[in-house]
């Protein structure tokens, strides 16, 4: 399921209003379904432990956070149903509107994709001024109050467990308890829920891993300011190492090099170079040879695996509790999905409340969510075990798929209809199916020459 099969965001299909919400985490998940709550709740509490301030600037709970996002075409058309003129938020910000079709030059299988045929406008921002818009849009709703530096320690729950009746946190050292309606956990992969859930004599979610030990380190360089040209070149097996350069806000360019299965990126920058010149295209180095850092530090983030709880199979489940984001799934980002899969998720969610209100609403919102998640697990999955290191499980067919891709992208490297077909897919606006269209599977298997 991605951007062409799930509705869009309609406000007005919720108009019964009453009970209070708390979102436990201020990162881009929490914030996208304290939008959606403000719908049907009269109150709405995100907490979070860090200190938030209205500064595009990384905190301490979200590591990734100076890491490269980007926003894909599932995430950007999401944003802006739920926050009108949120593109132009990121513009008026400094942020930059990169053409996918041409600014974009994704290297695979040998050489660059073709430019698509049509413009395809997509926003290039840090993950710093994606969260502070956002979180500015959400606080502008009376119904929404954002509370930092508040430390989650438990739920609260009823004497046998089956309800979720608020939070306990900490704040300048005291416990506080908040009662709530619904609790939505978008603490990420710290999630304690599964912990929770076993305590309190329920089956936790099966979890799923696949181990890449994928780390990435980070700079900025400086960027002219009409200089739009990205370079995404991923590890591809038997290559571990990859690299990549945005422009961000700021005129710089966001300059990334990273390895999976222990081959590990400098942590110097005066090493990036060296590291650039063994990727398989020159343009990365050539960025780094011929523009000045502007960073003063390189930073660095391991991402040992892709880890899926599979909530979606659970027959018995709290009311009153809810996961979403990163602590359902989280892949590897390399594919910067994280952003758009949590944006189809709060959208998942508005629609199953406005479908059957909030009766077994977990459950029933782990079930539409599946579909989602899927897509985003397959894409990173499969093309993680396409090197022979790779461990854990499997996704059904990836190997066949992986052959068909591989020669998918082959052609798409002087064919603009296989490059936006397989855009399309990547930036999670049509789903995988797509590339077996017939006039697609045709284009991929005629014979060349």
């Amino acid at each position: 399921m991605t951007l062409a099969s799930v509705s869009r965001y309609d406000s007005n299909r919720l108009s019964k209003r009453g009970g209070n919400a708390v979102v436990i985490g201020a990162g881009m998940a929490g914030l996208f379904v304290a939008r959606v709550l403000a719908d049907t709740f009269d109150s709405v509490t995100v907490i979070d432990r860090d200190s938030l301030v209205d500064e595009p600037i990384a905190r301490r709970g979200v590591p990734q956070g100076q890491q490269p996002h980007a926003l894909l075409e599932a995430g950007k058309v999401t944003l802006e149903d739920f926050f009108p003129g949120f593109g132009d938020d990121i513009v008026s910000s400094g942020g930059v509107v990169v053409d996918f079709a041409s600014d974009v030059n994704f290297y695979t299988e040998g050489d660059f994709l073709a430019d698509g045929p049509t413009r395809k406008e997509t926003f290039s921002a840090t993950r710093p001024l994606f969260e502070r818009l956002v979180r500015r849009r959400v606080s502008d709703f009376d119904r929404v109050s954002i509370r930092s530096n508040c430390q989650f320690t438990d739920y609260l729950s009823n004497a046998d467990a089956t309800t979720v009746e608020g939070v306990v946190f900490r704040k300048d050292g005291e416990e506080k308890e908040l009662p709530a309606d619904l609790v939505v956990d978008a603490t990420g992969r710290t999630s304690r829920t599964p912990a929770w859930l076993a305590e309190h004599g329920y089956t936790p979610p099966e979890v799923e891993e696949a181990h890449i030990d994928l780390a990435y380190s980070t700079a900025f360089i400086e960027r002219p300011p009409d200089d739009l040209r990205t370079f995404l070149v991923p590890p591809s097996a038997p290559r571990t190492r990859g690299g990549m350069a945005a422009p961000v806000e700021g005129d710089r360019w966001i300059v990334n090099m990273n390895g999976v299965h222990g081959d590990t990126p400098p942590t110097e920058f005066a090493d990036f170079s060296a590291f650039a010149e063994s990727l398989p295209t020159p343009e990365v180095k050539r960025l780094l040879d011929t523009h000045p850092p502007v960073s003063e530090t390189v930073e660095r983030y391991p991402f040992p695996s892709n880890r899926r709880h599979r909530y979606e199979a659970l027959d018995r489940f709290p009311d009153g509790l809810l996961v979403v984001g990163d602590a359902i799934a989280s892949y590897n980002p390399v594919y910067a999905q994280g952003m758009s899969v949590a944006a189809l998720e709060a959208v998942l969610l508005h629609q199953t409340l406005a479908t059957d209100g909030r009766e077994d609403l977990a459950l029933r919102f782990f079930e539409r969510a599946g579909p989602v998640i899927d897509v985003a697990w397959m894409l990173a999955v499969g093309s993680d075990f396409g090197f022979p290191q790779t461990t854990g499980s499997k996704p059904r067919g990836t190997a066949v798929m992986g052959r068909y891709l591989s020669r998918l992208t082959r052609k798409a490297h002087a064919d603009s209809t296989l490059s936006d077909a397989f855009s399309r897919v990547l930036m999670m606006e049509d789903p995988p199916t797509s590339l077996f269209r017939p006039r697609i599977v045709w284009r991929v298997l005629k014979p060349t020459g």
